[in-house]
Protein backbone atom coordinates (compact mmCIF):
# COMPACT_ATOMS: atom_id res chain seq x y z
CA UNK A 1 0.00 0.00 0.00
CA UNK A 2 1.19 3.36 -0.88
CA UNK A 3 2.03 6.02 2.04
CA UNK A 4 -0.18 8.45 0.38
CA UNK A 5 -3.25 5.93 0.32
CA UNK A 6 -5.75 6.20 2.76
CA UNK A 7 -6.18 3.36 4.93
CA UNK A 8 -9.71 2.28 4.63
CA UNK A 9 -11.70 2.16 7.92
CA UNK A 10 -12.50 -2.04 8.93
CA UNK A 11 -16.35 -2.80 9.47
CA UNK A 12 -15.62 -2.79 13.28
CA UNK A 13 -13.93 0.62 12.95
CA UNK A 14 -17.01 1.96 11.12
CA UNK A 15 -19.71 0.35 13.77
CA UNK A 16 -17.89 1.81 16.60
CA UNK A 17 -18.13 5.03 14.84
CA UNK A 18 -21.33 4.82 14.01
CA UNK A 19 -22.85 5.85 17.30
CA UNK A 20 -20.67 7.54 19.91
CA UNK A 21 -21.77 5.76 22.82
CA UNK A 22 -20.36 2.58 21.71
CA UNK A 23 -17.15 4.64 20.67
CA UNK A 24 -16.97 6.43 24.32
CA UNK A 25 -17.20 2.70 26.01
CA UNK A 26 -14.55 1.32 23.84
CA UNK A 27 -11.93 3.93 23.65
CA UNK A 28 -13.09 3.67 28.15
CA UNK A 29 -12.56 0.04 27.24
CA UNK A 30 -9.13 0.53 25.74
CA UNK A 31 -7.87 3.01 28.11
CA UNK A 32 -8.54 0.81 31.42
CA UNK A 33 -7.37 -2.54 29.71
CA UNK A 34 -3.92 -0.34 28.20
CA UNK A 35 -3.40 1.17 31.41
CA UNK A 36 -3.70 -2.12 33.53
CA UNK A 37 -1.00 -3.42 31.10
CA UNK A 38 1.36 -0.34 31.45
CA UNK A 39 0.87 -0.46 35.10
CA UNK A 40 1.53 -4.45 35.00
CA UNK A 41 4.65 -3.57 33.02
CA UNK A 42 6.22 -0.83 34.95
CA UNK A 43 5.38 -2.89 38.29
CA UNK A 44 7.84 -6.02 36.32
CA UNK A 45 10.25 -3.77 35.02
CA UNK A 46 13.24 -4.30 38.08
CA UNK A 47 12.36 -7.93 37.81
CA UNK A 48 13.43 -10.49 35.35
CA UNK A 49 11.37 -10.90 32.72
CA UNK A 50 9.40 -9.30 30.61
CA UNK A 51 8.69 -5.86 31.89
CA UNK A 52 9.78 -3.37 29.26
CA UNK A 53 7.77 -5.59 26.63
CA UNK A 54 5.17 -5.61 28.63
CA UNK A 55 4.81 -1.85 29.26
CA UNK A 56 5.24 -1.33 25.31
CA UNK A 57 2.26 -3.86 24.62
CA UNK A 58 0.26 -1.82 26.74
CA UNK A 59 1.20 1.46 25.25
CA UNK A 60 0.29 0.25 22.13
CA UNK A 61 -3.11 -1.07 22.94
CA UNK A 62 -3.58 2.87 24.17
CA UNK A 63 -2.12 4.12 21.01
CA UNK A 64 -4.97 1.90 18.75
CA UNK A 65 -7.31 5.32 20.92
CA UNK A 66 -5.08 7.94 21.51
CA UNK A 67 -2.79 10.11 19.96
CA UNK A 68 -0.51 11.37 22.47
CA UNK A 69 0.12 7.27 23.34
CA UNK A 70 1.49 7.02 20.19
CA UNK A 71 3.74 9.56 20.65
CA UNK A 72 4.60 8.37 23.70
CA UNK A 73 5.53 4.85 22.88
CA UNK A 74 7.26 6.42 19.88
CA UNK A 75 9.41 8.20 22.23
CA UNK A 76 9.82 5.38 24.83
CA UNK A 77 11.05 2.96 22.04
CA UNK A 78 13.64 5.40 20.86
CA UNK A 79 14.73 6.43 24.30
CA UNK A 80 15.18 2.50 25.70
CA UNK A 81 17.15 1.85 22.38
CA UNK A 82 19.43 4.92 23.12
CA UNK A 83 19.79 3.56 26.82
CA UNK A 84 20.64 -0.32 25.40
CA UNK A 85 22.96 0.56 23.16
CA UNK A 86 24.69 3.55 25.57
CA UNK A 87 24.92 0.34 28.26
CA UNK A 88 26.59 -1.64 25.53
CA UNK A 89 29.14 0.70 24.94
CA UNK A 90 30.06 0.64 28.39
CA UNK A 91 32.66 -1.09 30.06
CA UNK A 92 32.54 -3.75 32.34
CA UNK A 93 32.41 -1.82 35.72
CA UNK A 94 29.71 0.42 34.43
CA UNK A 95 27.62 -2.64 33.69
CA UNK A 96 28.01 -4.25 37.00
CA UNK A 97 27.39 -0.88 38.49
CA UNK A 98 23.71 -1.10 36.53
CA UNK A 99 23.22 -4.68 37.26
CA UNK A 100 24.06 -4.18 41.27
CA UNK A 101 21.99 -0.93 41.38
CA UNK A 102 19.04 -3.27 39.72
CA UNK A 103 19.80 -5.85 41.97
CA UNK A 104 19.39 -3.66 44.87
CA UNK A 105 16.27 -1.82 43.63
CA UNK A 106 14.55 -5.82 43.60
CA UNK A 107 15.58 -6.61 46.72
CA UNK A 108 14.00 -3.44 48.20
CA UNK A 109 11.07 -3.95 46.11
CA UNK A 110 10.72 -7.33 47.49
CA UNK A 111 11.25 -6.53 51.10
CA UNK A 112 8.90 -3.63 51.31
CA UNK A 113 6.51 -5.98 49.56
CA UNK A 114 6.80 -8.09 52.17
CA UNK A 115 8.32 -10.94 49.94
CA UNK A 116 11.57 -11.49 51.97
CA UNK A 117 9.78 -11.67 55.13
CA UNK A 118 6.98 -14.48 54.24
CA UNK A 119 10.39 -16.27 52.44
CA UNK A 120 11.82 -16.32 55.58
CA UNK A 121 9.25 -17.56 57.30
CA UNK A 122 8.84 -20.64 54.91
CA UNK A 123 12.17 -21.67 56.34
CA UNK A 124 11.85 -20.31 59.92
CA UNK A 125 14.11 -17.45 59.83
CA UNK A 126 12.43 -14.91 62.24
CA UNK A 127 14.35 -11.84 61.73
CA UNK A 128 12.78 -8.65 62.28
CA UNK A 129 14.70 -6.41 59.82
CA UNK A 130 13.39 -9.20 56.98
CA UNK A 131 9.57 -8.04 57.92
CA UNK A 132 8.53 -5.60 55.65
CA UNK A 133 7.60 -1.77 57.43
CA UNK A 134 4.63 -1.32 55.43
CA UNK A 135 2.97 -4.53 56.53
Amino acid sequence: MAETEERQPSRLRAKLDASPTIRLLWRVGVALIGGAVVVLGLVMIPYPGPGWLIVFAGLAILATEFKWARRLLTYARGYYDRWTAWLGRQSWPVKLLVLAGTGIAILLSLWLLGALGLVAGWVRLDWPWLRSPIF
